[in-house]
């Protein structure tokens, strides 16, 4: 069987010296061919060779793991990212539907994340650039996210979703340009991680755009009336705070 290549980039002796331990004594597939611990090293690495795959730390002493792709725009590796246990770096990278490694990682952890590689499809430009902004302002409202269908990955704005409804471990977003578009996770993985960005969990099965809200009909047991003229229940134990929402709402 031939060997997979790969390069491992980390700017932490310690980390770097571990990951390729660990890559060396559980995967005997794959053949460390370089390590570099800096953007500069790393991207003059990459120029004269490049891996099936790239371990790539994205926090670097002199920059980050995008000013590499940047400088080596034509890397066809696939690429692992490997990361510390920053809550904005997961943010991100959730945002960005791209998969990682977060230190400290498992056996289990790395092994997931080479068969995925082995398997995946790089991650397109849109979702490096929705991953890059995050990371690069993590303290801004992200804008973008990336939703994984079936068949695609699609970028949207969150300012054109009006709202997600659950189905099962299944989830519908629905746009402002009336498409739909269904994603394999469930509700509660958008709502944990949209509820910083104007979206309110309304009901067990709905998550809504705040801005898109036009009344609250309280008769009924509650429901809301969307712009898209969509009727919406309001569970008991949320009518509160839906309340609240609106009243705070500018």
């Amino acid at each position: 069987m031939k060997k997979l290549t790969s390069i491992v980039v980390d700017d932490i002796p310690v980390a770097l010296e571990m990951l390729c331990s660990d890559i060396e004594k559980y995967h005997p597939e794959i053949e460390i061919i370089g390590k570099a611990a800096s953007v500069i090293q790393a991207a003059k690495l990459l120029q004269k060779k490049q891996p099936d795959i790239l371990f790539l730390d994205i926090m670097l002493g002199d920059g980050t793991g995008f000013d590499i792709l940047e400088i080596v725009p034509n890397l066809q590796s696939k690429i692992i990212f490997v990361t510390a246990s920053d809550a904005f770096a997961i943010k991100a990278f959730k945002f960005a539907a791209i998969d990682y490694i977060l230190k400290p990682y498992s056996n289990d952890d790395l092994t997931n994340a080479i068969e995925k590689a082995k398997k995946q499809i790089q991650p397109n430009k849109e979702q490096l650039d929705v991953l890059q902004e995050a990371i690069n302002n993590p303290y801004s409202a992200n804008q973008k996210i990336s939703l994984h269908t079936s068949e695609k990955i699609i970028v949207v704005q969150l300012s054109e979703i009006i709202r997600c409804k659950s189905d099962n471990n299944y989830t519908t977003f629905y746009l402002e340009n009336n498409q739909k578009i269904l994603v394999s996770k469930t509700l509660k993985y958008f709502a944990d991680m949209l509820k910083e960005n104007g979206f309110l969990r309304v009901h067990q099965s709905h998550l809504i755009n705040i801005k898109y809200i036009k009344e609250f009909i309280k008769s009924d047991g509650g429901y809301l009336m969307l712009k898209d003229k969509s009727n919406i229940p309001v569970s008991i134990r949320k009518r509160n705070e839906v309340i609240e929402a609106l009243n705070n709402f500018n």
